[in-house]
């Protein structure tokens, strides 16, 4: 069976914004979507975030599973792939994450190093990236880094801002599309 995990981002939610819509629009096409509850968004920590997608994952190890991220939900995924054993891993696409060390100090755990890109490839070899043109809060050469490293599609939302509720983003086409796409491939 195909599942799929959305993790939010920081200080989010499983039901906010766009992923209730993506849900709704997965379970139409008869795939099982699920908006994962991240421990303690307001001041998370990268090892009980990667725990918390590992316990998903390994819960079903006869799925087909991809990983859809937002924000911070973005490095959580890629911690989690770095250092996972899982072999059931089909595809992730990333949404406004950030890819670089950042001095928040409540987000410092998830962005305290370089990713490891090639262990990464060994879990998961098909990515989408999609960002906005216009991100206040992360910078689209993060977006252009990651497509790079991890052969990924980007896909740029013109005037998408963070891609959140805040932004406007209630619904979110591109995502549907390329995760359907990832599917199909």
């Amino acid at each position: 069976m195909t599942k799929v995990f959305i993790i939010h981002g920081f200080e989010g939610r499983p039901n906010g914004g766009w992923r209730p819509w993506l849900m709704g629009e997965l379970d139409k096409l008869d795939i099982y979507a699920c908006s994962l509850s991240m421990p303690t968004p307001d001041y998370p920590k990268c090892d009980e975030w990667t725990n918390e997608i590992s316990r998903h994952v390994e819960n079903n190890p006869q799925d087909e599973i991809y990983l859809i991220g937002h924000s911070l939900g973005v490095p959580a995924i890629l911690r989690y792939l770095e250092m996972s054993k899982a072999q059931n891993i089909a595809g992730a696409i990333l949404v406004s994450g950030p890819s670089e060390r950042i001095e928040n100090k409540r987000l410092l755990s998830f962005l305290d190093r370089d990713f490891d890109f090639q262990a990464i490839l060994t879990k998961c070899q098909k990515f989408s990236i999609i960002h906005g043109d216009n991100d206040p809060l992360v910078p689209l050469d993060n977006a252009e880094f990651l497509a790079k490293e991890l052969n990924g599609e980007l896909i740029i939302v013109k005037n998408g801002g963070h891609l959140n509720s805040s932004a406007g983003w209630n619904t979110l086409p591109q995502c549907l599309e390329a995760v359907v796409k990832l599917i199909e491939a």
